[in-house]
């Protein structure tokens, strides 16, 4: 009974992880439309929630900031690919295409993952793999809707197609980084980088980086900018990352990421019900067929995952969370 609760309680937190992230694109869109750069939101929703996550990360790694430098090349890394470009790419997306859309497409990073340990490692992909993988690629031509229009905007899918990159970089590295270095860590690390990197190459024109400190447009509902940023910062971030810490430690990483697909479903629904926004019934049938391929792939890991030959540590430290 005790495990059942602990599960049901690790499959609340993972919903409330995915829902959370979800909110990400609903709550950008009402600040771009009120003027601001998507990299400017990313490095507000960043910057605040490395701020946010400062002292348990800090905690998290007390007396051992050993780990902490001998990660600092991938932690940079991190955090310009997996943490700024890809949520500087995925805000940009949302500009041109639905939330659910963008999305999608980033999702496919997941897929781009394959087919980087296929040429860079050899690891020769296996049927169930193979399969998910097709039926991303043919969901994603329903998704763009190529025969019928579907009022899709070839640079939205460009910045869509970069977010997913993005997500692929975000587990190769993740993959590569000392797995002591505790997963609260790296993220405010990643994000901490991110949001100096967004900032100073703004600072040099580089990047297009302004803001409005008016009322925006949310629901329907006229607000003040800072409900947004709060909604992407502490919400779309720190709810989210923390849900989903705990989600990893009751169900374990493979089993809380898989549950982690469904926020796209939530994307969808909360785009819809804010927004006004929903896809044609071709590209719901498309993002069908991708959610359907990504968890395929994600069956193969897990089938894939060797047993372990002796009983696991105790309290282990969990994967880390996709930072939207």
């Amino acid at each position: 009974m005790p495990h059942q609760r602990s599960a049901g309680i690790g499959l609340g937190l993972a919903l409330l992880s995915a829902a959370t992230f979800a909110t990400s694109g609903t709550f950008a869109r009402s600040l771009i439309g009120a003027g601001w750069s998507a990299e400017a939101a990313v490095a507000v929703r960043v910057g605040v929630a490395a701020l946010v996550l400062a002292v348990p990360a800090a905690w998290s790694v007390r007396g051992r900031w050993r780990l902490v430098r001998a990660n600092l090349g991938l932690l940079a890394l991190f955090g310009m690919l997996a943490v700024g470009a890809a949520q500087a790419c995925y805000f940009n997306a949302v500009r041109f295409l639905p939330v659910g859309v963008a999305l999608l497409l980033e999702y496919l990073g997941i897929i781009l993952v394959v087919a980087w340990t296929w040429l860079a490692h050899g690891q020769r992909p296996r049927r169930l793999t193979v399969a998910g993988s097709a039926a991303a690629i043919v969901g994603l031509a329903f998704v763009l809707d190529i025969t019928g229009g579907g009022g899709i905007r070839p640079v939205g899918v460009l910045w869509g197609l970069g977010a997913a990159v993005g997500l692929a970089a975000y587990f190769v590295l993740s993959a590569r980084t000392d797995s002591q270095l505790p997963p609260v860590a790296l993220a405010c690390g990643g994000m901490a980088i991110g949001a100096v990197l967004l900032l100073l190459l703004g600072g040099l024109r580089v990047l297009p980086l302004h803001a409005t400190f008016g009322q925006v447009d949310l629901g329907g509902h006229r607000l003040s900018w800072l409900v947004p940023v709060l909604g992407l910062s502490l919400v779309a971030a720190v709810v989210s990352y923390v849900a989903g810490i705990g989600a990893a430690r009751l169900l374990g990483a493979r089993l809380s990421s898989f549950v982690g697909l469904t926020e796209v479903l939530f994307a969808v629904l909360i785009a819809w019900l804010v927004l006004g926004e929903l896809p044609s019934t071709v590209q719901l049938f498309g993002g069908v067929l991708i959610i359907a391929g990504v968890a395929l792939v994600r069956v193969e890991e897990l089938r894939r995952a060797p047993a372990p030959a002796v009983a696991p540590p105790p309290a282990p430290e969990p994967a880390p969370v996709a930072p939207r």
